[in-house]
C-alpha cells in the first residue's frame, strides 16, 4: 500500500476529513464542529473512518491539518497522536506551499484561504488568473495571479446569515435551503421566499463579485467554487467553472507532496 495521508479540515461548523494517497484524496467524511468533542471522541471517531475505508493507523504516514479553530487544534493533535501514533503537521506553521503571498500582512489571511488558492492554481495551471470561492461559514472570494496569491473578499456565508435572520426576527421560520427552480420565484409563502432569496441572492452575489474582481485580473480566470453550499449555488450560478468540494483537502494534500519546510 502507499504512504496514506489522513488529512483535516477544521472549520467553524463541520470537520471534513480526508483519507489520501500523495496522488489524490481516496475518500472524505463529514463531523460537526462542537463544543462537546473531546480526544479521545474525535480518536475513536478517526479510528472508525478509517475502519470503514478498509484502512488501518498503521497505514497512515502523515497527519496534515487546516484549521481556522484554535481550540479544536488542541483536540485534534491529541487524538492523532493517541490513536494514530502521528503528531499532525499545520499548514502553513509546518509546511508552506511555494506560492507568494502578496497579503498586505501575510500572517493574517486565513490558513483555509491560502491554501485554497493555492489549490486551485495546483489544479488549474493553464489559467492566467483564479478566483477561488467557498461557501463556508463565511464567502470568500480568493485570488490569484500567476503564482502569487493576491488577497480577496470575506462576506457573509450562506448558513450563518439564514441563522442569524432566523434568530433576529421571531417570525420567520428556520428552514430547508434546498431549491429545484432555475429561475428565482415570487415567493407567495414565508418558506418560499427564504429559499429563493437565499440561493439565488449568494448566486447573484457571486455572479457580481467575481465579474468585478475579473475586471481586475489578467485573463483568462477561472472561477473554482467549494465549501458545503457550493453545490446549491452552483446549480442556478453562472460564474462558477469548476466545483471542488473538498479543494481543501486536495490543498492539503498537494501542499505536503510539494511542500518546503
Amino acid at each position: 500500500m502507499p504512504d496514506m495521508l489522513l488529512l483535516a479540515d477544521i472549520g467553524n461548523t463541520c470537520v471534513k476529513i480526508g483519507l489520501a494517497t500523495p496522488d489524490a484524496v481516496e475518500v472524505s467524511y463529514t463531523l460537526p464542529t462542537r463544543a462537546q468533542h473531546t480526544a479521545d471522541s474525535l480518536g475513536l471517531s478517526l479510528v472508525e473512518l478509517l475502519r470503514h475505508a478498509g484502512w488501518t493507523p498503521a497505514d497512515i504516514r502523515a497527519c496534515l491539518l487546516c484549521s481556522v479553530v484554535p481550540g479544536l487544534d488542541t483536540l485534534f493533535r491529541q487524538a492523532c497522536i493517541r490513536f494514530l501514533g502521528q503528531t499532525p503537521l499545520a499548514f502553513p506553521a509546518d509546511f508552506s506551499p511555494d506560492m507568494e503571498n502578496r497579503y498586505e500582512r501575510p500572517d493574517e489571511v486565513g490558513a483555509d484561504r491560502l491554501l485554497a488558492a493555492y489549490a486551485a492554481r495546483r489544479l488549474y495551471p493553464e489559467a492566467a488568473s483564479l478566483i477561488s470561492v467557498d461557501f463556508g461559514t463565511a464567502t470568500t472570494f480568493d485570488c490569484v495571479s500567476g503564482n502569487a496569491y493576491l488577497g480577496g473578499l470575506i462576506c457573509p456565508g450562506v448558513l450563518s446569515s439564514h441563522a442569524a435572520l432566523a434568530v433576529g426576527t421571531a417570525q420567520l421560520p428556520r428552514i430547508s435551503l434546498e431549491v429545484r427552480d432555475d429561475e428565482p420565484l415570487v415567493g407567495r409563502s414565508t418558506a418560499t421566499s427564504m429559499r429563493h432569496g437565499f440561493v439565488f441572492g449568494f448566486a447573484a452575489m457571486t455572479e457580481g463579485l467575481c465579474r468585478r474582481l475579473k475586471a481586475q485580473l489578467p485573463c483568462p480566470t477561472l472561477v473554482v467554487g467549494t465549501g458545503g453550499f457550493a453545490a446549491d449555488v452552483a446549480r442556478v450560478c453562472d460564474a462558477l467553472d469548476h466545483l471542488r468540494p473538498d479543494l481543501i483537502l486536495e490543498g492539503l494534500r498537494l501542499a505536503w507532496t510539494g511542500r518546503r519546510p
